[in-house]
């Protein structure tokens, strides 16, 4: 991966996009999709489009660009900022966190409160925090001050930076899945280098973490024939995990590819052979029900649509210091180049 992307990558990273209020990453998504696609618009929902113009079929690549959060549902006579979860938080992770509020002058920094350990009751101590047990402390020192930054709805995100670690390994919070963003857009990058004879669009998706409403929308939209999801999925590589029941899913073992539920026994296949032809590193994942993707509500849009999912390993999900190996993006860009250029009109996505 070159130094153009690594740089797009931490822009995207940076930027704060709950579910909900994507607009901040959205912009940097697009900006960048600008210098290559041959149309990029976003729609009513905040979809954002970028797409190579062509033939039959129609190509979707998704990748949901909205990350967890929080939002503001009250603040106290004297300035306390109390709030819920927007998306699956462990409400463990949040104490003690500083948060990046999209306030009324810009962001505004705040602090998550909680009662300190040594005025704890002994059986207090033994209990696990609630969400509703902790608060943000943004300096204010009263009602009306804290009004003057912030208002009841307004949302926030943890306030964590990007940081390169040893062995391409990437930790940041919003990887979860700004990375499917970044992915599906890398594709089309690579797609446009060589252009195959598909119609494709990358669609920046929103508010996957809450209701897959942009998965819906964009599928509807597009009506594409067949769709590939770029999500991220647990990596197994740590201590504590099960791999019994998760399977063997490590950093740098290549992209993973999904088997079973939403997905099509057609594209699986052809994605798989794809791998071992192009000698792409990949695991196969078990998906028996929902896979708890876009992927869940594009594989039914419209009169169905053939598709594949593509998750990167990571580690440490819904957290602010999420880990991805970037060796396992650089081969989940070839692997959904390599299947876009195979398709053609005459390509039959049928389970015979």
């Amino acid at each position: 991966m070159d130094d153009h992307a690594i740089k797009f990558l931490k822009q995207l990273l940076s930027a704060p996009g709950p579910s909900g209020d994507e607009v901040r990453a959205a912009r940097v998504w697009r900006n960048e999709a600008q210098t290559f696609a041959d149309e990029v618009h976003t729609d009513v929902r905040g979809n954002t489009y970028a797409v190579l113009k062509g033939a039959l079929p129609r190509v979707l690549l998704a990748g949901h660009i909205d990350e967890i959060g929080l939002m503001i549902t009250h603040i106290d006579s004297e300035g306390f900022l109390w709030f819920a979860p927007v998306g699956g938080w462990d409400a463990q992770v949040l104490v003690g966190q500083r948060v990046r509020l999209l306030g009324k002058p810009g962001e505004v920094i705040g602090v998550i409160g909680k009662k300190a350990v040594h005025l704890l009751k002994a059986d207090e101590r033994e209990r696990a925090s609630k969400v509703e047990d902790l608060w943000i402390d943004i300096g204010a020192k009263n009602r009306e001050e804290a009004l003057a930054q912030v208002r009841v709805g307004a949302v926030g995100v943890i306030d964590a930076p990007v940081y390169e670690f040893p062995n391409g390994r990437i930790v940041s919070r919003s990887i979860d899945n700004r990375i499917g963003a970044f992915t599906v857009l890398e594709a089309l990058r690579e797609l446009a280098r060589a252009r195959p004879t598909a119609t494709v669009a990358a669609v920046a998706t929103v508010q996957e973490e809450i209701t897959f409403a942009g998965a819906r929308t964009s599928a509807f939209s597009f009506d594409p024939q067949v769709a590939i999801v770029v999500d991220v999925t647990h990596a197994t590589d740590h201590p504590d995990a099960n791999k019994r029941q998760a399977g063997e899913v490590k950093l740098g073992g290549g992209p993973v590819i999904s088997r079973g539920s939403a997905g099509s026994p057609v594209v699986f296949d052809m994605l798989v052979s794809l791998a071992e032809r192009e000698g792409i590193p990949y695991v196969v994942e078990a998906s028996p029900r929902a896979t708890g993707t876009d992927a869940d509500a594009i594989h039914l849009s419209r009169g169905g649509v053939a598709t594949g999912i593509i998750s990167i390993p990571n580690r440490y999900m819904h957290s602010p210091n999420e880990m991805i190996a970037l060796e396992d993006v650089g081969h989940a860009v070839r692997l959904i180049a390599a299947f876009v250029r195979t398709l053609s009109a005459e390509t039959d996505l049928v389970p015979r």
